[in-house]
């Protein structure tokens, strides 16, 4: 049996955010949503609202182009390969981009670019794990499943023009 995730909202600038919690660490993180802001904020256990405090930290560092001091552990259900995009994901330096066929050499998997990008949108927990650093061969946008005026505007907010 699935143990149900405990959700909390992010209040931020930018809107209302949605982490997901497991008993093992952060699980998914939702962008800003009309429903978010209905959220009712649930029992946490001690854990959960002290990584509930370093994810809210963290992302509000992100959002103000910043690089966070901490991360909380992170619990990404997903398969070994989307693991491994995401491992990569998290190695792009701040004010830094990648594209999805550096990730897919960067890994091991040099032909699998369009499944780094399957992994990228997929990654369940945008922003802190940056898929928005990861850009087409020809320094396009590519795709974002936060939309692309999100991927814009964290690209700027680091300082990297395209």
């Amino acid at each position: 049996m699935k143990i149900p995730l405990i959700e909390l909202p992010i209040r931020t600038r930018d809107g209302i955010f949605l982490a997901h919690y497991s008993e093992k660490g952060l699980a998914g993180l939702d962008f800003p949503t009309k429903q978010n802001g209905r959220a009712a904020r649930q029992r946490a256990s001690a854990n959960i609202r002290l990584w509930h405090g370093v994810t809210t930290a963290a992302l509000k560092k992100i959002l103000a182009g910043g690089k966070p001091k901490a991360f909380p552990p992170l619990d990404l259900a997903g398969t070994e390969f989307q693991k491994s995009v995401w491992s990569a994901l998290r190695k792009i330096s701040l004010g830094k981009t990648r594209s999805y066929g550096e990730i897919a050499r960067a890994i091991g998997r040099p032909k699998a670019v369009r499944a780094v990008g399957g992994a990228c949108g997929a990654n369940p927990v945008p922003v802190l794990v940056p898929c928005h650093r990861v850009l087409a061969a020809n320094k396009k946008l590519g795709g974002f499943s936060g939309g692309l005026d999100w991927k814009r505007s964290l690209l700027a907010r680091e300082g990297i023009r395209f």
